[in-house]
């Protein structure tokens, strides 16, 4: 077996997406576990470039940097900054090493015998007109349904956080 480039940067991705993922995991800083989980979501854009997915990683960075300013928001507005009462203890670790060692095994397992057959498909080819088709034919109510529920739960997060600053005042008073 020959090593290539593409095989050396595919590792290189997959041990960054794999790492920002763990780090977001054990980190405890709200701020920490976002830059962690948009380290990921480039290292799988990057991913999507080697598949010749070009618009499919431009719209993962595009979309998830969105994202990522919404989980920062909903982070930051229904946890409590001065609570310091959870600790972090050696168990926490050892659970979360024994997630990710078992989903890397199913993983493994599930890739090692996978049979894509032996047709070759032009996915590269117009694949951003083949995405835009999809999902305005077929697809439209789920993504219709998806962005009104997401707007709803960016409304309900922001209710959440007043109402918690609300009932803080009237403890002060």
């Amino acid at each position: 077996m020959s090593i290539s480039g593409e095989f050396i940067a595919f590792l290189g991705l997959a041990v960054a997406a794999i790492a920002g993922g763990v780090l977001m995991l054990n980190l405890t800083k709200v701020v920490h576990m976002v830059v962690a989980l948009v380290f990921t979501f480039i290292s799988i854009a990057g991913i999507y470039v080697m598949l010749s997915a070009e618009f499919v990683a431009f719209v993962q960075i595009l979309i998830y940097s969105g994202a990522i300013t919404i989980i920062m928001l909903f982070g930051i507005m229904l946890t409590r900054h001065n609570d310091h009462s959870e600790p972090t203890g050696l168990l926490k670790k050892i659970l979360v090493g024994l997630g990710v060692v078992g989903f890397a095994a199913v993983v493994y397992l599930g890739v090692y015998n996978l049979d894509l057959g032996s047709q070759q498909a032009d996915l590269h080819i117009n694949n951003t007109e083949q995405i835009g088709i999809a999902i305005y034919a077929k697809y439209v109510i789920p993504f219709e349904l998806t962005s009104v529920l997401l707007l709803v739960a960016l409304v309900g997060a922001i209710i959440l956080a007043k109402r918690d600053d609300e009932e803080e005042e009237a403890n002060k008073e």
